[in-house]
């Protein structure tokens, strides 16, 4: 379905395409980690931008 699509939309750059999927691979990637995490890790970590 989605080679039907990008056939069919005529020039595309194919870069940007590249680009946009891989932010969305990184951004799910960085959301399954998080959620998959301790949270008194996640809580240490979000602490750590105000600790000295």
């Amino acid at each position: 379905m989605f080679k039907y699509i990008l056939q069919n939309a005529g020039d595309i750059n194919w870069l940007a395409v590249t680009a946009l999927v891989l932010f969305f691979a990184v951004f799910l990637f960085s959301t399954v980690w998080i959620l998959t995490r301790k949270k008194d890790f996640v809580e240490k970590i979000s602490r750590l931008p105000l600790d000295d």
